[in-house]
């Protein structure tokens, strides 16, 4: 099975210029297809009301296709890191992108609802497959002091994607068609498919792991769960028992399924990354920051729109001024983070997001932009540098052979998280439309929305607690401090 090109893991990282050269067109392809990955589970929700009326069913059908997707997504990065152990990062990598692809395009000249909801799934397949494989080749061919660098590039696209995802799907149905949405995957993807065919080595570990079935249906089945639960979280009216249901059931299967993974010699996924701190921090507190960066492209529109009355075209604009703060941001990510560490910038940054998503709440009617758009910039700002330090802290201290097990269980973490996210952001306007009148502030402009961004507000401190335990030397082989 092995060709001239493929090697055993693992490889040597890359050094000198060409290697840094070839680390940043990689980190740029992993970059592209992680945008197409997370664009593609947003873009079509103001799509909806078109492809509903093209299939001739009602708009609310149309949601399976959305969580079809993102239930993929979640079931199926835990099995990327065999794969690629398997059958080669290259032939992995490179088929996905196929599948994603071709799918895209199946997706686009599909004229039935369950055509669509089959098609959505093989897309999740191949996006679940994509970013994990792509962020473990860049972790074993990347030297420690350029891994911040890197990790600055493979962040903006889960911060700006779920932003540009409903105003562009919006854009492209009201001046062509819904289904351009995914014929724009099909040259982005061929051109995609032939930079990885070129950057990214066949690695192939000399060790055959045989694939844990138990551990696929009880990881698998408890996300698909939760997930299907969260997505519940979501809608207009709350179906409290099918939601108490799936989450229940998920979270009994999850806990089953990481008894099994403990005790199976062959896990489909390790959890022996957990014993380093650094990588700990991420999977604990990091996961309750990722919910609360989830829920901001979820609330933002709704407060300006709903709460506010503003057109969507003016809602959009105030949106894309929080990617403009995190696009910023990404030249100083590196300097700063070399200058004071991991401990002190997470801890001081992570208050300054804290405080700008309770600032939200201080949006109303009445505020000049200016100022409405200083306080999304600063959270922009904040945010980015957040998500930065602590998706290159995950793998500061992690050695080279744990490097696979690590990014398979970061990625199905972080997908969680996002996808949970949005489930905050209703929950969380829940508790604001329930807490408004008791606090007499019901009768204001979007209080409901405003008290929202209080509770987010909440979450991303207490995710902040597990930071305090980090060392002052944490990460100190990347950061050089």
């Amino acid at each position: 099975m092995a060709q001239d090109s493929t090697q055993t893991i693992p490889p040597p990282a890359a050094s000198g210029y060409a290697g840094r050269r070839r680390n940043t067109l990689t980190a740029l392809l992993v970059a592209t297809a992680f945008f197409m990955e997370n664009l593609d589970g947003t873009v079509i929700t103001t799509a909806v009301p078109a492809m509903a009326r093209d299939f001739g069913v009602i708009p609310t059908d149309l949601g399976l296709g959305v969580s079809a997707y993102l239930l993929t997504l979640g079931v199926f990065i835990p099995i990327s890191g065999w794969m690629a152990e398997r059958f080669g990062s290259r032939r992995v990598f490179c088929s996905a992108l196929i599948l994603f692809t071709l799918a895209s395009l199946a997706c686009g000249l599909a004229d039935n609802l369950w055509a669509f909801i089959a098609l959505r799934v093989l897309q999740g397949i191949g996006g679940a497959m994509m970013v994990p494989v792509g962020r473990l080749v860049l972790l074993r061919s990347t030297p420690k002091h350029d891994l911040m660098r890197v990790m600055s590039i493979l962040i903006w696209p889960g911060l700006f994607a779920p932003v540009l995802g409903p105003p562009l799907g919006g854009f492209i149905t009201e001046y062509t068609s819904w289904r351009w949405i995914f014929y724009l995957n099909i040259p982005v993807g061929f051109a995609a498919l032939a930079a990885a065919w070129l950057l990214i080595p066949n690695e192939i570990d000399d060790t055959r792991r045989p694939f844990d079935w138990q551990g696929f249906f009880w990881i698998g089945g408890g996300l698909a769960s939760v997930l299907w639960g969260v997505e519940l979280c979501g809608r207009a009216v709350l179906p409290w028992q099918e939601m108490t249901l799936f989450l229940g059931v998920g979270a009994a299967m999850l806990a089953i399924g990481i008894r099994h993974l403990n005790r199976h010699p062959h896990p489909m996924l390790l959890l022996t990354p957990i014993k380093h701190p650094t990588y700990a921090v991420n999977i604990r507190g990091g996961s309750l920051f990722r919910m609360s960066v989830g829920a901001v492209p979820f609330l933002l529109p709704l407060m300006f729109q709903v709460g506010y009355g503003m057109d969507a075209f003016h809602a959009g604009q105030l949106v894309l001024v929080v990617f403009a703060g995190n696009l910023a941001m990404k030249m100083f990510t590196t300097p700063v983070m070399k200058r004071f560490g991991f401990q002190r910038i997470l801890l001081c940054n992570g208050v300054i997001n804290t405080l700008a998503l309770a600032a939200c709440a201080l949006i109303g009617p009445a505020m000049s932009f200016p100022t409405t758009a200083a306080i999304l910039f600063i959270g922009g700002l904040s945010r980015s540098m957040q998500f930065t330090a602590l998706n290159t802290l995950a793998f500061a201290d992690m050695p080279q052979e744990e490097l696979s097990a690590a990014s398979s269980l970061f990625s199905t973490m972080s997908q969680l998280a996002l996808g949970m996210g949005i489930a905050l952001g209703a929950i969380a306007i829940r508790i604001g439309e329930w807490t408004a009148p008791v606090l007499g502030v019901d009768q204001a402009p979007g209080a409901a929305y405003r008290l929202a961004f209080l509770v987010v507000a909440l979450v991303s401190l207490v995710g902040m607690l597990d930071l305090l335990g980090l060392k002052r030397d944490a990460g100190s082989s990347v950061s050089g401090r």
